[in-house]
């Protein structure tokens, strides 16, 4: 793939409406940790990095862009991270509501979900085994990853 500065490198990159993209991108820094990388207009676009790799897009409100309505779920955005309770705890110290707390689940990861201030909804997850599909009822398809 050609490198392109003007674009996340990462391959899949959600793109989220917030209300107010300066807001939105001053909350995730401080909850999550990302990293404002492009601005396109005062409160256009931003571009943000996560650790290793990760991208996402915060876009505005305008024509059928819209931030998520109060009971309605269109989207989870899986967030993976090094300490979920610690990744748990800044996000709620930063006014994110939990939906789950930290658990460890069957499948090798340990997860908590909450929703961020404009209502999207965030599962961070941890690794914290390497479970094979078939030790939890799944099944690997192609050979897997």
């Amino acid at each position: 793939m050609q490198r392109n500065r003007s674009i996340p490198a990462a391959v899949v990159v959600p793109v989220l409406v917030y209300p107010d993209v300066r807001e939105a991108v001053a909350w995730l820094g401080a909850a999550f940790g990302f990293e404002e990388r492009v601005r396109v207009g005062e409160n256009h676009r931003a571009q943000l990095a996560f650790g290793e790799g990760g991208g996402l897009i915060v876009a505005d409100v305008r024509r059928d862009q819209q931030p998520p309505r109060d009971a309605e779920r269109t989207h989870t955005v899986m967030l993976r991270v090094g300490d979920v309770d610690a990744a748990h705890a800044r996000a709620m110290a930063q006014g994110a509501t939990s939906v789950t707390e930290p658990t460890t689940y069957e499948y090798g990861e340990r997860q908590s979900t909450l929703d961020d201030y404009a209502g999207h909804r965030w599962t961070l997850s941890q690794t914290v085994a390497d479970a094979a599909p078939e030790d939890w009822g799944g099944e690997s398809i192609g050979g897997g990853w």
